[in-house]
């Protein structure tokens, strides 16, 4: 596995992403912590794509409530309506709950286990691993479903979560910023080529991908990925 170069491409195709994205204005203004906009966030993002995330941040930040302490003591039929675009709100409102109160205050990011956390309801996998590496600065590699797809196509990989995790964590330097890009370009990379019909022209994977390689043969697979 060259995942090494794999990320050098990705990197000159599309540059440094600076992802987590985190209103840093608004934290400064009022004294809140960028890492509980990453935690919420994370929790947000679950069954939902990121533009649904914005407008349920954006709803939090104009009743200056985003962070842990005003999410805990926020009615949780408020809450509903406020994260409502993210959609699934009242599992969420839930959710968000429950992991602000775990985690609060949000310095524990930086010391939990990652076993620890994935008992708190609500905290699967993905979500776990977004917290830990970009609220906590831990090297826990995020697997979504833009990596699985991108394994799949470009080694024929169709592992777990934690199989691929593995393999990215094992197989790369142990930097939480290259784990950060990494992620952040493989989602870059989906959204511009890699997606559910790829656009494999002018794709910068093309030459190593077998999924292109082979006319496309390994498209179907039985996760529906």
């Amino acid at each position: 596995m060259y995942l090494i170069k794999v990320y050098e491409k990705l990197y000159n195709a599309y540059g440094e992403q600076n992802w987590w994205p985190v209103d840093k204005e608004y934290h400064t203004k009022n004294k809140s912590d960028p890492r509980e906009e990453i935690v919420i966030g994370a929790v947000l993002t679950q069954n939902t794509n990121w533009n649904n995330v914005e407008k349920a941040l954006e709803n939090l930040k104009k009743i200056n409530a985003l962070n842990f302490k005003a999410i805990i003591k926020m009615p949780v039929n408020d809450l509903e309506e406020v994260i409502k675009p993210s959609g699934f709100y009242r599992l969420k409102a839930k959710r968000l709950k429950n992991v602000c109160k775990h985690l609060y205050p949000v310095d524990v990011v930086e010391r939990i286990e990652r076993e620890e956390l994935l008992k708190i309801s609500g905290v699967g996998r993905e979500t776990a691993d977004s917290i830990l590496l970009y609220a906590g600065k831990r090297p826990y590699f995020v697997i979504d479903a833009y990596t699985k797809r991108l394994m799949l196509r470009l080694y024929k990989v169709n592992g777990s979560y934690e199989d691929l995790r593995k393999l990215f964590e094992e197989n790369l330097p142990k930097d939480v910023k290259l784990f950060q890009e990494y992620h952040a370009l493989i989602v870059k990379h989906a959204k511009v080529h890699c997606s559910k019909k790829p656009s494999c022209e002018g794709c910068p994977l093309a030459n190593n991908c077998q999924y292109f390689l082979s006319s496309g043969e390994y498209l179907l697979t039985s996760t529906g990925i």
